[in-house]
C-alpha cells in the first residue's frame, strides 16, 4: 500500500537537503537536520524519497554548478540547491510524484509488499509460499485461476515456494524487469539490479525465460546461479555458501573489494556511502551486520587503513588514513 505523505512534510525535507548542500552548512545544521527526521517516520521517509533524486544531482560537477548560480543554463545544468527549489515548488502540485515515478523510491512506495532501508521482512503467501524482502525491496502479488505471479519491482527476495493448494497445480512465476522465472519446486534468490538480475537456486531448479526471447527457457539446478540481462543468460556458476547470508542480517566478505562491499551496506542505510576511490580495489574479509551498518563502518576502520568521514549520519565516505608526521 502506498503510503501518503503530506505535502508540508517533504517541502521540509528539500528545504533540509537544499541547506545541507549549501557550502555555509554546518555541524548544528546537521545535527538539527538528523534530529528532524528522526521525529517521525514520515519524515524519514520523505528524506528517502529524496535521495534517490539527489542521487542523480551528485553527479553535476560543482564549478558547473557554481556557474549555473550565476547565469542562465539549460536544465541539464541546473546545479543541486537550484533544482531543490525547483523541487520545492512543484510538490504541492504533485511534482515530486512525477520526479519519483519509476524509481526504486517509487517501486517501494506504490508496491504490494515492501521494505524500507535496512529492513528485511518476511511474509507468507495465500497458497503457503513464504517470501523474504531484503532491504528497500518490493513486489505485488498476482494470483489468479492460471497461474501464481509474483512482481520484483525493486530490490532482492528470498522465495520458498509450496504445494499449491489449488487442484489445477498452477505455475509459480516470478517476473523481473530482464524476464521471468519459473520455480520447480523451489528454494531460490532473485535479486534485480538495474541492467541484470541474479537468481541463486538453493533447492530445486528453476527455469529463466528472457524478456526478448520468452519462447526459450534456460534452466538451473540446484546449488548454481546465474545472472541475466532481457537478451542473454550468462554461464551458470556455483552458488557461494553465504549467498543468503542476508537473511539472516549478515553480510559475508571473502576477498570483495572494499568499493562493492559499501555498495552493499549501502542498500542497507538511507543517504550516501562511498570510498575514496584509490580505496576501491583493497581487498576485505570478514562476517558484517546489516543491521547494524555504522558498527560495519566501523569493524572496517578498525581492520583497514581507512577512516570515517561523515557529513551527516546520511552522507559517509572512507578515505586513507592521513600519513603519519616524520
Amino acid at each position: 500500500m502506498e503510503v501518503l505523505i503530506a505535502p508540508a512534510i517533504v517541502q521540509q525535507a528539500a528545504q533540509w537537503m537544499a541547506r545541507l548542500w549549501s557550502d555555509d552548512a554546518s555541524d548544528e545544521d546537521r545535527a538539527a537536520c538528523a534530529r528532524w527526521c528522526a521525529a517521525h517516520p514520515h519524515h524519514e521517509l520523505a528524506w528517502q524519497r529524496l535521495q534517490a533524486f539527489e542521487g542523480k544531482l551528485h553527479s553535476v560537477p560543482r564549478d558547473v554548478a557554481r556557474h549555473a548560480l550565476r547565469e542562465p543554463a539549460p536544465a541539464a545544468y541546473l546545479n543541486r540547491r537550484r533544482a531543490l527549489k525547483l523541487l520545492a515548488v512543484l510538490l504541492p502540485v504533485g511534482g515530486l510524484a512525477y520526479l519519483l515515478r519509476g524509481t526504486d523510491a517509487w517501486q517501494v512506495a506504490t508496491a504490494g509488499y515492501s521494505t524500507g532501508t535496512g529492513e528485511i521482512r518476511e511474509i507468507t503467501l495465500p497458497d503457503g509460499t513464504r517470501v523474504m524482502l531484503a532491504s528497500a525491496s518490493a513486489i505485488d502479488v498476482r494470483f489468479d485461476a492460471s497461474e501464481r505471479l509474483l512482481v520484483l519491482r525493486t530490490g532482492e527476495i528470498l522465495v520458498t515456494t509450496a504445494h499449491d493448494p489449488d487442484p489445477t497445480q498452477r505455475p509459480f512465476r516470478v517476473l523481473c524487469r530482464h524476464g521471468t522465472v519459473q520455480a520447480l519446486g523451489t528454494r531460490f534468490t532473485l535479486r534485480q539490479d538495474e541492467y541484470t538480475s541474479r537468481v541463486a537456486v538453493f533447492e530445486g531448479a528453476v527455469e529463466i525465460r528472457l524478456a526478448h526471447a520468452p519462447g526459450h527457457a534456460v534452466g538451473i539446478a540446484t546449488g548454481y546461479s546465474a545472472i541475466f540481462s532481457a537478451a542473454i543468460v550468462q554461464s551458470a556458476a556455483p552458488v557461494p555458501a553465504s549467498a543468503a547470508a542476508w537473511t539472516q542480517g549478515m553480510l559475508v566478505a571473502d576477498n570483495m573489494r572494499l568499493d562493492d562491499l559499501l555498495a552493499e551496506l549501502a542498500r542497507y542505510r538511507p543517504g550516501l556511502l562511498r570510498c575514496d576511490p584509490t580505496l576501491a580495489s583493497l581487498t576485505v574479509s570478514g562476517v558484517f551486520p546489516l543491521r547494524d551498518t555504522d558498527r560495519a563502518l566501523h569493524n572496517l576502520a578498525l581492520a583497514l587503513p581507512v577512516q570515517i568521514v561523515a557529513r551527516t549520519r546520511y552522507w559517509v565516505t572512507l578515505q586513507a588514513m592521513p600519513q603519519a608526521a616524520a
